[in-house]
């Protein structure tokens, strides 16, 4: 039964929850005296907290400062004070308690919210809203910081074209694409359903857009041909392509299709509209490639970079400046390990993963985006840009801690099992982001990978090939052709390991 304090305190705020703010530093005691703001409406702040045993009776702003230094006395205090959750004023200080009280929250099932450091950018506001903390608080990432003037400058009244704008990474470029001043933003890809949804997403959050949702097809000539006709792009965002390495090792020819074919297509077409700036997004599986979708991505590097080299010397005329973008797993793309995770440990288990030793480099979504628009801005062409994905993560250890952040116990409420490493997977994944590999770049987020040059005119023959060889479903030759061209390309785990000389 609640005691008389709490039901006067119901009774004055209705359904806001109790919480109190980590911490006794400036930001904590910013962040108490605006709590009338928007973004606090639904808490009401109870004090301060800290972990500490320090007993003494002490008052910030009005607030009392509470302590508790383990459970027990956490669990005192969350049920004499009726407290709902632990508020911390941002992602940075919510993760030097991630093995301390974050824990103890989860354990006893008290909700742990954060202030993110920048939710959404608008005309320069930064509107700040609490939320629950998520796996992504958790990887110890300071936010990165971009020069949004430089990139506005690029954008101006520009007619900006994102081909692959429904997936995971192109949706986000066009949500930030959309915060400045584009002349239009073309929206392409091939899937209808979600097309629709993003059309929906930026016509209800940013009514004054100027956005033309396009369905088509990166494979298409002419579809991509009428596409630069109609509204003729100046920038072009190139994130298009098949991603999922177990299915394309099962559909090698569509992954070289899409992902060779396609880049080339968009590449070419774009050379001949006079494109300014020709992004493409890459991936950590194309250095030293070890499945068909890794090394279908690499090709499609090589082609654009030898496409840049020879604008530069005059092998080719055009203007066009060809920035490559390569980075390792967003977190919560479509199909990737989070979502995966969540809705295993929704259907109560087991949570499934490849190996107790597997790691991944990971990166949010939003943070991966900006680093792809600042990264085009300071590209001169034929660059491949590296990004900074800070320490690798256990991927065991991820699913323990989602585990935990769901308020439940890993192999005892939710087991975990290990199914083996599927079709062209490996343990790790390479950047190439070292210093030896790479060159600085303004951006200290930022490198630029030293890799091995061809010739325009002797990757040409290469790319018609397979481009033939994916178009008549002769898979054999295919990948035959991809390793005798990209000789780091050794299969693991397998069929085509085969073809490996």
């Amino acid at each position: 039964m609640l005691n008389s304090y709490n039901i006067l305190l119901r009774s004055v705020h209705g359904n806001k929850k109790n919480i109190l703010i980590y911490g006794i530093g400036s930001d904590s005691v910013a962040l108490a005296q605006g709590n009338s703001t928007i973004y606090m409406r639904d808490y009401i702040v109870r004090g301060f907290f800290i972990s500490q045993t320090e007993k003494k009776s002490m008052r910030i702003s009005g607030y009392p400062i509470y302590c508790a230094a383990n459970e027990e006395e956490l669990n005192s205090l969350i049920v004499s004070r009726s407290i709902g959750g632990i508020l911390f004023p941002s992602t940075q200080t919510m993760q030097t308690e991630k093995e301390g009280i974050v824990p103890l929250c989860e354990k006893l099932k008290i909700k742990v919210l954060v202030v993110p450091n920048m939710e959404e950018v608008r005309g320069g506001i930064i509107h700040r809203s609490i939320r629950k903390i998520n796996i992504e608080d958790l990887l110890g990432r300071e936010e990165i910081q971009i020069n949004l003037d430089k990139i506005g400058e690029l954008l101006q009244d520009k007619v900006v074209l994102v081909t692959g704008a429904a997936g995971s990474i192109g949706s986000e470029i066009c949500r930030q694409l959309a915060r400045f001043q584009t002349r239009n933003l073309i929206c392409l890809d091939s899937a209808e359903t979600p097309m629709h949804d993003l059309r929906l997403e930026l016509e209800t959050k940013y009514p004054t857009l100027h956005f033309v949702p396009v369905i088509g097809d990166v494979r298409s000539a002419e579809r991509m041909k009428y596409v630069f006709r109609a509204y003729a792009p100046q920038v072009v965002f190139h994130a298009a392509a098949y991603k999922h390495v177990p299915l394309m090792e099962e559909n090698p020819c569509e992954a070289v299709r899409v992902n060779v074919f396609g880049t080339r297509n968009v590449a070419d077409i774009s050379v001949k509209h006079g494109v300014e700036r020709f992004v493409m997004i890459s991936t950590d599986k194309a250095v030293n490639p070890t499945n068909i979708m890794g090394c279908s991505k690499r090709l499609a590097e090589i082609y654009v970079q030898r496409l840049s080299l020879a604008l530069k010397r005059g092998e080719v005329k055009g203007v066009t400046r060809f920035i490559t973008t390569r980075f390792g797993n967003v977190l919560g793309s479509n199909g990737s390990v989070i979502p995966h995770f969540k809705e295993q440990i929704r259907t109560g288990g087991p949570v499934t993963v490849t190996h107790p030793d597997i790691i991944r480099y990971f990166m949010t979504i939003p943070e991966a985006c900006r680093l792809v628009l600042e990264a085009g801005t300071m590209g001169d062409g034929g660059e491949i840009f590296v990004f900074d994905m800070g320490e690798p993560v256990k991927i065991l250890t991820l699913a323990q801690r989602m585990i935990e952040l769901a308020g439940l116990r890993p192999d005892k409420d939710i087991p975990i099992q290990f199914t083996g490493l599927r079709p062209g997977e490996k343990l790790y994944e390479e950047l190439l982001s070292d210093k030896e590999g790479t060159k600085e770049t303004p951006h200290h987020k930022i490198r630029v990978a030293s890799v091995r040059e061809y010739d325009y005119s002797s990757v040409l023959p290469h790319i018609d090939l397979l481009s033939r060889l994916s178009a008549d479903v002769n898979i054999p030759a295919m990948v035959t052709e991809m390793k005798a061209f990209v000789p780091e390309f050794k299969s693991k785990n397998s069929v085509f390991e085969k073809y490996d000389k």
